[in-house]
């Protein structure tokens, strides 16, 4: 029930925090510069399923997830500055069981930009800052008194100098020859296992590599928006040529002005992360190593643009 109430006080804050932002980003945008462009979108999915003497069997279960999303931009002369940060959180009950987290994120992103050639819009010296982690803890599905995650655990660090290419307005191509990237694992019983790819009793983990950020947006049919990001890192030191993988697509279709089904996956490959594998069902671990790990959120609910976001939609 606590965590029912926390996923519900979440989206009221971020409601309460749309409406507030939708009715002053306007004359606040004006007041200050016409350099910066903001906006967002606030989503909440619900799903349930309810059976009585139903012969054919299954679970009763409900579902409930919630999105923020909101950037910041500024485009002055030679330079630019993006921000963005994501943040979702979802619960799911089934059966008896007690709500369980479904969707856990929390991601920063800040990147700054300056014009290589003035007569050339399309390259940028670049300098990226990109932060992930989650707020709550994470259980493992076989026993959910085994916390395998936490807040800043794992944590995620991405610092680096590259350059950013920029074809058009919906596609960024950001290469980072000299990329600083530092796992977090801030939970002393995770640290002492070497969780997420840190030494036993180490907090952390430091790599230096290349790291490449393919960020797509783009409304791609009517009715139909996509926000794609592929990110490819490998370490310059340690089995160079192994490449961590972290793709992310989020799908909106609009109903209506406010009623929208999403669908969000994610696909992580990262060799620093051993993964547990059940083969036969029976709470016995058959293989442990890396393994290509998926997520998919589908939910259909009521979303909300606002700011900038708002204004290229309609």
């Amino acid at each position: 029930m606590k965590k029912l109430v926390s996923l519900l006080l979440f989206n009221a804050l971020l409601f309460a925090y749309t409406s507030a932002f939708a009715q002053t980003d306007s004359a606040a945008v004006k007041k200050d510069t016409s350099y910066w462009t903001a906006g967002g979108i606030n989503s909440i999915t619900f799903s349930q399923v309810s059976l009585k003497n139903w012969a054919a069997g299954g679970q009763n279960s409900v579902s409930i997830n919630g999105y923020l999303g909101l950037f910041a931009d500024l485009r002055k002369e030679r330079q630019t500055w993006e921000n963005s940060i994501d943040l979702a959180y979802g619960l799911i009950k089934q059966g008896d069981v007690d709500f369980t987290k479904s969707d856990d994120k929390l991601n920063f992103v800040t990147k700054y930009g300056y014009q290589i050639n003035n007569n050339n819009q399309k390259w940028f010296f670049s300098g990226l800052l990109d932060f992930k982690t989650q707020f709550t803890n994470g259980f493992a599905a076989a026993d959910m008194d085994s916390v395998i995650s936490t807040f800043m655990a794992p944590g995620y660090l991405v610092l680096g100098l590259g350059v950013d290419f920029k074809p058009s307005k919906v596609l960024s191509i950001n290469y980072i020859p000299v990329t600083g990237k530092f796992t977090f694992v801030m939970d002393e019983r995770l640290s002492q296992l070497g969780a997420y790819g840190v030494d036993p009793g180490s907090k952390s983990r430091a790599e230096l590599g290349s790291f490449l950020r393919v960020k797509f947006k783009d409304e791609i049919i009517k009715n139909v928006k996509l926000d794609s990001r592929l990110e490819l890192f490998t370490n310059y030191v340690e089995n160079f040529g192994n490449i961590d993988v972290n793709w992310q697509n989020g799908f909106v279709f609009k109903v209506n002005g406010w009623l929208t089904t999403n669908f969000f996956t994610q696909l992580i490959y990262d060799d620093d992360i051993d993964i547990q594998v059940d083969n036969n069902n029976d709470g016995t671990i058959d293989e442990v190593g890396p393994r290509v790990q998926f997520k998919s959120v589908l939910g259909v609910g009521a979303t909300f643009t606002f700011g900038d976001d708002r204004k290229k939609k309609e």
